[in-house]
């Protein structure tokens, strides 16, 4: 998916996204979209390993990215329901990838399958399914505006 990745990296200065470490990457199929998030200590559970919910933090993030990207200038999308199998695990110091391939870009909802590998191993680390709501953008004015 073609992305202005530097517009990215402005948005997402100091958000969670930043906070992963995730770096999104340009791909020239329009259906779909990849990002890179490096596993550190700090994204694993009590047994050393990633944490399933920084990977799917990792999934949202890209099938939101990408179904913002998609969408009408007029609208906006935002994450409604997650379902994610966890296959394999991941290491600190390993890189995971991410691939997201929309399965459903509809006028209300986008649908995005997302698989997460290990770039160290090349095993399927999480699938996870993401539905978004695609709604039209609202400007609020204060009061006497």
């Amino acid at each position: 998916m073609k992305l202005d990745t530097n517009n990215i990296r402005e948005r997402i200065k100091n958000t969670f996204l930043e906070t992963l470490n995730i770096t999104f990457i340009e791909s020239d199929d329009p259906m779909s979209l990849e990002a890179i998030m490096p596993v550190t200590q700090q994204m694993t559970q009590t047994m050393g390993i990633l944490h399933g919910g920084a990977t799917i933090s990792l999934a949202e993030s890209l099938a939101g990215a990408g179904s913002n990207n998609i969408c009408a200038s007029d609208e906006r999308c935002f994450g409604m329901q997650i379902s994610a199998s966890h296959i394999s695990s991941a290491n600190v110091g390993d890189t995971v990838r991410a691939k997201g391939i929309i399965q459903h870009k509809g006028r209300s909802t986008h649908v995005w399958n997302v698989d997460v590998f290990s770039e160290n191993t090349g095993r399927l680390i999480s699938s996870i399914r993401i539905t978004n709501a695609v709604v039209k953008q609202v400007v609020y004015f204060g009061k006497g505006k």
